[in-house]
């Protein structure tokens, strides 16, 4: 199984991604979140993680077709594998649907609002349900992602120290909303932290401030 390709993007069609890695080239669909985001990189080495999977219905007699489909993070990847567990969605119409930075969609399914769910391509009012009923309780540490900049492979702090930090707030016995705010308070200024510590440092110093 490929987990993770690196290689010159030498082409960026509407919804894939060409990487040469001689003496190959590899399709490797993308989302039109990720697109955005290494659609300044045409020329230029990057990795995408990777996730690889059979296309076709073999019970139909159609051609089965391996794919694989890249983000630019491990993060990325696991939500968009825990998105694709709910019913009726799939591969193909997540795909489509994610239109979207990962923590923004993270946020609507964990604030239960189907409304703007709906916005996203392919996505009905029944699936919008269906995806805030199974996930809605998975979603924190994706929503506390920090999402790249268009064109940007990533910067700023680490999702897992975002994440840890998160965590560590609600066992000290902040509630969620205000353990969220506390950590997008500091994420917005898009400082580096080497480690948990760190970032809790300042999150109390703001606190403190106010």
């Amino acid at each position: 199984m490929i987990r993770k390709i690196t290689g010159l993007l030498c082409a960026l069609p509407d919804d894939c991604a060409v990487l040469e890695v001689p003496p190959f080239e590899y399709e490797v669909l993308v989302p039109e979140f990720t697109r955005r985001q290494i659609q300044m990189k045409l020329g230029e080495q990057i990795t995408l993680h990777t996730i690889q999977y059979i296309d076709g219905n073999v019970q139909k007699g159609g051609r089965m077709t391996p794919r694989l489909i890249g983000f630019n993070s491990v993060a990325e990847k696991q939500f968009f594998e825990v998105f694709c567990s709910v019913d009726g969605l799939g591969v193909k119409k997540a795909l489509k649907a994610m239109v979207r930075p990962v923590p923004d969609v993270a946020r609507s399914i964990e604030q239960q609002d189907v409304k703007t769910l709906t916005t996203m391509p392919g996505i009905g009012a029944a699936t919008a349900e269906r995806i805030v009923a199974k996930l809605r309780r998975k979603m924190a540490r994706f929503a506390l992602l920090v999402p790249a900049a268009e064109g940007d492979q990533g910067s700023g702090t680490a999702p897992s120290i975002a994440e840890e930090v998160y965590q560590i707030l609600v066992s000290f016995g902040h509630s969620e909303q205000e353990s969220r705010k506390m950590v997008d308070d500091v994420l917005v200024e898009k400082k580096k932290f080497k480690d948990v510590d760190a970032f809790l440092s300042v999150v109390y110093e703001k606190k403190n401030a106010e």
